[in-house]
């Protein structure tokens, strides 16, 4: 058996990619010798002793801010993000993120992902999407929540649910785009449609729910979790969010299309349309099902008050 596998079975809360790290690190010997290889082979009666490092003071400073959780226990944290909050530490924005937030609120009560003390980001959610994000408080919340999302739900009950606004209304009605995504080589900031062969494996299923007379309101369901996975998609097809500036800009012009008020309301969100409405997922610890929902935030709400006010006032011609 391979020495990682074996480290596994030995130490199930630590994940294999940790053990990996520690394996290179030198921190675990075999028979009283240190070995740094993690595919080595071990056999019956090898003697494994692994040496587990304090995990080191988190580069994040914590931050004593407000957070709408909506689920904690010793494990895991389910988070209902404002749209604007930045989910992790990163240039530009080293400060008042979700993770300065979590470190302050965790305290002591947060184990180390990776050798670093600072909450387990398990998926993420642009800066100014809102809605339902899950993290880890410990290795082995970590360890089964990033199994669950790497498998897309495909044997387990993890699914997640957008509400978005677009333009125009998709044909059909329901469907399924599939296409792979990549960093876009003209513009690192976006992502962009691409060969199989050159890109990762998306798949977004859609369903619109309401039709407005220049606008949509569509359900999205994630089969892969890819950055900027449904703005793409949906600008692939030719149905941008409304407010989205990276990947509906050129579609800033039909706003005049719409009422007064609706302008004013889309003015006002200045943002992506963009919720994740629902998440679910099986507690990486008790294994039962966990289903969150959240209602569509009051900006958006406020825009789609305003475009359903369309169909009975449309603006002038």
């Amino acid at each position: 058996m391979r020495l990682d596998r074996a480290l596994v079975a030995l130490f199930p809360d630590l994940s294999r990619a940790r053990l990996q790290d520690l394996v290179r690190a030198g921190q675990v010997q075999r028979d009283g010798a240190p070995v740094r290889d993690p595919a080595l082979k071990v056999g019956a009666g090898a003697r494994i002793v692994l040496s587990v490092p304090a995990p080191v003071p988190a580069e994040p400073a914590a931050e004593a801010l407000d957070l709408p959780i909506v689920y904690e226990d010793e494990d895991l944290i389910v988070v209902d993000k404002p749209a604007g909050l930045v989910v992790h530490p990163a240039p530009g924005h080293d400060s008042g993120t979700l993770v300065n937030a979590l470190i302050a609120h965790c305290g002591a009560s947060l184990s180390g992902i990776g050798g670093v003390r600072r909450p387990g980001i398990v998926h993420r959610l642009d800066k100014d999407t809102s809605g339902l994000i899950v993290v880890a408080k410990n290795d082995a919340a970590h360890h089964g929540l990033t199994a669950q999302f790497a498998d897309h739900g495909r044997t387990g009950p993890l699914e997640r649910a957008y509400a978005a606004l677009v333009w125009g209304l998709p044909h059909p009605r329901t469907g399924t785009i599939r296409a792979s995504l990549a960093r876009s080589r003209h513009n690192r900031e976006k992502i962009a449609v691409v060969s199989d062969e050159a890109g990762r494996h998306a798949v977004t299923h859609y369903a619109v729910s309401e039709v407005y007379p220049h606008t949509a309101l569509v359900r999205c369901r994630l089969e892969t979790g890819r950055t900027h996975q449904i703005r793409v998609h949906l600008a692939h097809v030719g149905h941008p969010l409304l407010g989205d500036p990276v990947y509906g800009g050129g579609y800033r012009t039909k706003a005049v299309r719409l009422t007064p008020e609706a302008q004013a309301r889309l003015r006002a969100l200045g943002r992506q349309a963009l919720h994740a409405e629902l998440l679910g997922f099986s507690h990486p610890r008790t294994g039962e099902t966990l289903r969150f929902e959240s209602p569509i935030p009051a900006d958006m709400a406020a825009l789609v008050e305003a475009l359903r006010a369309e169909a009975t006032n449309p603006a002038p011609a």
